[in-house]
């Protein structure tokens, strides 16, 4: 057995073979000169000497059109990504139906409705103003009064939300003006999301909108503090295929009080006394930083970046929270549940590696999961060739250093920036300064994210916003073992005879998080890379044609 406090280091196959340098130029060599430019700056090639330097990479800029992307738009990655995992919010679209497929829940969040005091779970339901001509033409403010008036009456909840779709912002529904007058008449939260499909250049607008909205009118405003010792708020965890419950499991086993999770898994109350806890732990870095800065500003809350995806991140992790808070006994019961959890997971391991050591794996995917991921494929002995975001920023694949030298575009200015300045009577400062330097000098790092490509191999590729030509030419010559994406690009990836593991929604498997969650992962993915089926989704005349025929002329 080995050393169960850390899972015995790797070897992971080396890249080389093809020449990603090659490939990047055949990729942009069949695109117009000015589009070739552009995406010249987004696909790079991590090649360096020294490991804490990276290329630079052009993100966050629109998608050339005609290029058939992976994104989003901003009313999906707000209402959909931030408030859709939120159980006792009464979510409604202001647009057309064909906008309301989102309002519902297409992403597995998964909530434990008992957890509540009144046990209220709207999530299964789609609110929609189902929009007409007659809205779009003489405005939709009276339908949406309706609306609110009738979620209300028919399930009484706690706040309602109202998130505008690109109609709404063409013709000039002021859904905040309505917000105002409903609450004031129905006596409860009632709030508005600015978020039309085509503010900024994904859905990474529409987590900023969520991260402002949330923040101004829910967080702070219960100042009751939870009972229980080292308060955490976990953010940037969604609880897709039940990842939150198992992470939960682990915080209860390891003391730690959990006042609220950003938000998978939780209800409106956890948020509105969110700044009641000692610290803040970010997962998704791009959905959810911007609340981690503002509470920080205002409350005094610091943040720290963590990964639950993997083992040995999940150890590491769990570590850093205990010597954050500098208690010798939560200290040892962490060290304590390590122990117990690490055999488990490394017996698994063990028997699946020598069936997937060596293999390749791509990964394109949003938020952080490109690059947590990497961590859970790394313990598999398999290497990642080629990664992506969808709608991440220069931040997320070269760290938060690099944030003084990016220039605020256009579309950046779309979204509004709040000010914010330290609460006169909420203000509370959870650490002094000689123990953040005390900190700092054990490893500690606050308000930091080193980003996705510093941890990369060197000679991988990484490429933004890959398009969907792209992802053919890569799979044609990388030949990966496995392909993570999203429900767009599962069936045309595996028309080439590869498996797609979806890690947007799990395609039903999960929870991938923690150290039950490894297991899991371990084993879905050894059957999906060692399964025959793929083979045969090439016909025997594309591997091996048996016909040759020339013209009578010739």
């Amino acid at each position: 057995m080995t050393d169960p406090a850390k899972i015995t280091d790797l070897k992971v196959c080396s890249l080389s073979h093809p020449d990603p340098e090659k490939i990047k130029q055949e990729l942009i060599g069949k695109y117009p000169t000015k589009v070739a430019r552009k995406r010249a700056k987004q696909i790079v090639v991590k090649r360096v000497e020294d490991e804490d330097k990276v290329p630079q990479i052009g993100a966050n800029v629109r998608t050339v059109p005609g290029l058939i992307g992976q994104r989003g738009c901003c009313y999906a990655g707000c209402k959909g990504v931030v408030l859709g995992p939120t159980r006792d919010i009464v979510n409604i679209t202001h647009g057309p139906i064909g906008c309301g497929f989102y309002s519902w829940l297409t992403r597995r969040n998964q909530t434990d409705a008992d957890a509540g005091p009144d046990g209220a779970n709207f999530m299964p339901y789609c609110f929609s103003t189902d929009m007409q001509d007659e809205e779009i033409i003489f405005g939709g403010e009276k339908k949406l009064k309706q609306a609110i008036r009738e979620a209300y009456d028919n399930f009484k909840p706690k706040a309602i939300a109202v998130f505008a779709t690109c109609p709404v912002g063409l013709i000039g529904d002021d859904i905040h003006s309505v917000c105002r007058e409903m609450k004031a008449e129905l006596g409860i939260n009632v709030f508005g999301f600015s978020c039309e499909g085509y503010k900024g250049v994904s859905q990474s607008a529409g987590h900023h909108i969520a991260n402002n909205g949330i923040f101004t009118h829910v967080i702070g405003t219960d100042d009751a503090v939870p009972e229980g010792k080292f308060k955490i708020n976990l953010l940037g965890e969604y609880n897709i295929g039940g990842d939150a419950f198992e992470i939960e499991r682990i915080f209860d086993a390891c003391g730690f009080t959990l006042v609220s999770t950003f938000s998978g898994n939780s209800g409106i109350d956890d948020f509105a006394r969110s700044h009641t806890a000692d610290v803040n732990l970010v997962m998704c870095h791009r959905s959810i930083n911007y609340v981690a800065e503002m509470m920080e500003t205002k409350y005094g809350l610091p943040w720290i970046k963590v990964n639950f995806i993997g083992a040995e991140a999940t150890a590491k992790s769990l570590r850093k929270m205990a010597a954050y808070f500098e208690d010798d006994a939560l200290i040892a019961r962490v060290e304590q549940v390590i122990a117990a959890e690490l055999p488990a997971v490394e017996t698994i391991r063990a028997q699946i590696l020598p069936r997937t050591q060596g293999k390749r794996a791509m990964l394109f995917v949003g938020g952080a999961r490109a690059h947590h991921y990497q961590e859970l494929f790394k313990e598999l002995g398999m290497s990642t060739v080629s990664a992506g975001y969808e709608f991440g920023h220069r931040d997320d694949y070269e760290g938060r250093k690099v944030l003084p030298d990016i220039k605020i575009d256009a579309d950046s200015r779309n979204i509004e920036e709040l000010q914010v300045q330290a609460d006169p009577t909420q203000y509370e400062p959870r650490k002094t300064a000689a123990a953040l330097q005390r900190l700092a000098a054990k490893g500690i790092k606050f308000a930091e994210y080193d980003g996705m490509m510093p941890a990369m191999t060197n000679g991988s590729l990484v490429i933004d916003d890959i398009s969907q030509f792209e992802t053919d030419l890569i799979i044609e010559r990388f030949k990966p073992d496995i392909f993570c994406a999203g429900i767009k690009e599962k069936y045309s990836v595996q028309k080439h005879g590869i498996p797609l593991k979806q890690l947007h929604s799990y395609d039903y498997g999960g929870p991938y998080a923690g150290f039950k969650g490894a297991i899991n992962f371990y084993k879905d993915i050894e059957r999906m890379v060692n399964s025959r089926v793929w083979q045969y989704l090439k016909s025997p005349w594309q591997k091996n044609p048996e016909l040759a025929a020339t013209y009578a002329w010739q």
